[in-house]
């Protein structure tokens, strides 16, 4: 089966060994097949051990198991990070997340500890995120959560019915748009410790026409999420690569709700 996504390619080559091993076939929409039988000195033929292929329900299960460790790990640091840490907690756990998310990435490797971690050190990120800001602006975070979730089915459904595909152009465009991003988003950050500011993150208009993009591309890489989900049902990855696509929607998600967060801070009156 080919795909254009180097990734998938290679675990699709592992996934053929996995079968040649004794991983029973695909059968209809993902689910297991029956394995082949060999003889053994006996004469009586029995089954090589399986390997379960991966499957939709398998990848929407994990999402919302993550999910659901992110908004645990996230409420239970709002609580119980006192105020005048929030700032050590916020930047120490960007950068073991962006460690942590970069390991991933890179590796591709189908670790269920690895990514639950990261679940975990996103939501506590995300938890003192959110408490800065409703600190500032009331209600904010449960506006940017509902618009988070609003954009994500919305994908889900334009997705479904075919309306945006993940063309290979598609996909190239994307990964360079958005690496095109994280180097200005990186660049910023720099300035922004050396207390150049930019124009990127200051609510001016420069500002909000950054975070638009930001919005835009956030949503658009579902796309290229459920591209891989679907490529890797169609190729019978092995079921623990269920959580290397949760975690690339969740990654998703997190990156939306934030930037969603952060523009409409911009239009929040003064109080």
């Amino acid at each position: 089966m080919k795909t254009s996504n180097p990734v998938l390619a290679r675990l699709g080559q592992a996934a053929e060994r996995e079968r040649s091993a004794g991983y029973a076939p695909t059968g209809p929409y993902g689910q297991p097949g029956y394995p082949q039988q060999y003889p053994t000195e006996a004469g009586y033929p029995v089954a090589p051990p399986t390997v379960a292929p991966m499957t939709l329900d398998d990848v929407v299960v994990k999402t919302v198991t993550l999910l659901g460790i992110l908004g645990v790990s996230a409420a239970a640091a709002w609580v119980l990070v006192p105020d005048a840490l929030v700032g050590v907690a916020w930047m120490g756990a960007a950068i073991v997340g962006l460690v942590l998310g970069l390991i991933i990435s890179f590796s591709r490797m189908a670790n269920p500890a690895l990514v639950v971690t990261y679940a975990v050190v996103e939501g506590v990120f995300v938890g003192m995120v959110s408490k800065a800001f409703d600190s500032l602006y009331d209600g904010i975070v449960l506006q940017a959560v509902v618009a988070t979730f609003g954009v994500f089915f919305l994908m889900a459904m334009l997705y479904k019915a075919k309306v945006i595909r993940a063309t290979p152009k598609f996909v190239k465009g994307m990964i360079a748009v958005m690496a095109g991003l994280f180097a200005v988003m990186l660049i910023n950050l720099v300035f922004a410790l050396f207390g150049v500011n930019t124009g990127l993150r200051d609510g001016s208009p420069l500002a909000i026409g950054f975070s638009l993009v930001c919005i835009v591309v956030a949503s658009l890489s579902f796309v290229l999420s459920f591209k891989e989900v679907e490529d890797g049902v169609r190729m019978g990855l092995p079921q623990r690569y269920s959580w290397v696509a949760a975690f690339g929607i969740l990654v998703s998600l997190v990156w939306l709700y934030l930037e969603v967060l952060r523009l409409l801070s911009y239009f929040q009156g003064d109080d």
